[in-house]
């Protein structure tokens, strides 16, 4: 069979619930509310799963699909404060509804959902919700209305094309039970169409997001989830990660029916023995020894072009990978088109070259893929240090996404500041020591001094350029720009104060030895020439790069 994994996300009180539980046929795990907490507080609250099955559309039987096709239904919370779960739960899913309230139209949180889903998933279907609550008389120019509306908000996403479709999952609400719902057999028959065959992996290593882990008594343990890669079979042996614990797998079942064994894409639940569900909530099991535990990593990021603050270095953002959120200080650095070998490829977002150069970015650039012109000084790519507040359990290529949870989210703003791809996993606890000196990122500076004096056609004094406690041998052989057009070395340091000798290979211009000329004095064997009080100072302008992780602080010139 067939498994589509569809998240149904929207604003709190659009009718998420309500919908998944009209098109539902087999409720599983936390479905349509049961949790106490959410029945008491009239929302919901956590991850809901159930599903339906149809028969497998033609367009499908062509890629050698037969039988049914299940829709497993992800139900995401909507409140603003339990966006964490929000985004654990798009990061499993295939595709996508977005669940409206006619009514309302567009709110904060199903922005944040519409971010969310174009970074986990490319195909949506937008759902106008509550219909019934319309006025009959307007009830279709409202439906138009509205439909005109979400095109144009779609317009610069992923989801432009994407299909419109108005229901009324719930008329009337509890008060009307008898009322049917309105919709839902053309919704069906859009997500019918839509459907395709995500890129099953069974030869990776098991990877496994759990949601759910509670007990059964005479069974055992069981965790339930969705395969993220590979395959797994009864009497493997997985691993708990975030315990350093094994288990051998006992039984499982999709939708409380048994099966041997369950592939990427399933939704499934893991029957293990002698395991506490009280240790363990959320997070991934996989194959031993595969999913690592991480105190920083290195991903490739974009800037959420919704999210109105800066992402700065040095700065902390929420950092969710999975079902795991952390806090992180972020680091940003891009490589920019002189510093590509290769300017004519591609650089794929998963891949990181560390032979390259890379500069460092005071603050993340929002970047546009249709630019057909691209600045020396714009980075071509950008990535990002992320040093985690504490150890977590991570896997290359994994969706980041980072967020200011902070914020006040009763605010009208996007909380969402930016995404990514987990590229290097950064597993001993001293990498600034052994792993980031081979990460070659650099600062770009600059110093400014005077040309004192000349000492002949070929050596001037410079002062200002360096203080007096400077390492002045760390610059010695650096080029160096004169104002007035002359290039120099420096030779090395003149005095004790921080003034510095700098060789000019050939011979200082006519120009500048005419300001000076007329300054010329006796001293030992050699004439100086000393800058006039009343002509314009020669300035030295000295520019390098400092590669900010090497332990030696090295200087180095294009």
């Amino acid at each position: 069979m067939l498994n589509l994994n569809i998240g149904v996300l929207g604003h709190v009180d659009s009718g998420k619930t309500s919908l998944a539980k009209v098109l539902s046929t087999v409720a599983s795990t936390a479905a349509f509310d049961k949790n106490p907490q959410s029945q008491a507080r009239g929302i919901t609250i956590d991850l809901g799963f159930s599903s339906f099955t149809v028969d497998v559309p033609d367009h499908l039987l062509n890629e050698e699909q037969s039988g049914k096709l299940q829709f497993t239904l992800v139900d995401c919370p909507g409140h603003a404060s339990l966006i964490r779960t929000i985004i654990g739960g798009a990061q499993i899913i295939d595709m996508m509804i977005l669940v409206i309230d006619v009514t309302k139209g567009m709110q904060t949180q199903t922005a944040e959902c519409l971010v969310i889903g174009e970074i986990t998933c490319k195909k949506m279907v937008v759902v106008l919700n509550k219909t019934d609550l319309l006025p009959p008389a307007q009830r279709s120019y409202l439906i138009e209305k509205m439909s005109k509306k979400m095109k144009m908000t779609l317009k610069n996403t992923v989801f432009r094309d994407c299909p419109i479709v108005s229901i009324a999952a719930n008329p009337g609400g509890s008060d009307s039970p008898s009322n049917g719902p309105e919709g839902i057999n053309d919704l069906i028959n859009i997500l019918k169409e839509m459907a395709y065959v995500p890129i099953r992996n069974r030869l990776k290593p098991f990877l496994f997001a759990v949601d759910h882990c509670f007990s059964i008594r005479g069974q055992g343990t069981v965790l339930t989830g969705t395969v993220l890669q590979g395959e797994i079979k009864i009497n493997d042996i997985i691993e708990i990660p975030a315990l350093q614990a094994t288990k051998k797998v006992k039984s499982l079942q999709m939708f409380r029916m048994p099966v041997e064994k369950a592939q990427q894409g399933d939704r499934l639940g893991i029957c293990v023995t002698q395991f506490d569900p009280k240790l363990f909530e959320r997070g991934l099991i996989a194959a031993p020894h595969f999913v690592v535990s991480a105190y920083a990593a290195i991903i490739s990021i974009h800037k959420i072009k919704y999210f109105k603050g800066s992402v700065a270095s040095k700065s902390r953002f929420h950092v969710t990978m999975g079902h795991d959120t952390v806090m992180a200080r972020i680091t940003i650095f891009g490589l920019l088109p002189k510093d590509y070998l290769e300017a004519e490829s591609k650089l794929p977002d998963n891949y990181i070259n560390l032979h390259f150069n890379y500069k460092y970015l005071d603050e993340l650039f929002l970047l546009n893929d249709n630019d057909t012109e691209q600045s020396d000084d714009i980075p071509i790519k950008q990535y990002a240090l992320l040093e985690f507040d504490k150890q977590l359990s991570v896997v290359p290529g994994s969706v980041v996404i980072g967020s200011k949870l902070d914020i006040d989210f009763h605010s009208n703003t996007c909380r969402l500041a930016f995404s990514g791809c987990l590229l290097e996993c950064l597993e001993d606890k001293n990498y600034p020591q052994t792993v980031l000196p081979n990460l070659k990122v650099y600062k770009e500076k600059s110093k400014l001094g005077l040309v004192e004096r000349v000492v002949n056609t070929q050596e001037v004094i410079v002062k200002k350029l360096f203080k007096k406690e400077t390492n002045i041998p760390l610059f010695s052989g650096l080029k160096v720009n004169l104002s007035t057009g002359d290039k120099g070395v420096i030779e090395g340091s003149f005095g004790q104060s921080g003034k510095v000798k700098v060789r000019i290979p050939g011979e200082l211009s006519p120009t500048t030895m005419a300001l000076v000329a007329g300054q010329s004095k006796k001293r030992g064997k050699h004439t100086i020439c000393q800058a006039s009080p009343e002509m314009d100072p020669i300035t030295v302008e000295l520019q390098f790069k400092r590669l900010i992780y090497d332990p030696l602080k090295k200087i180095v010139q294009d």
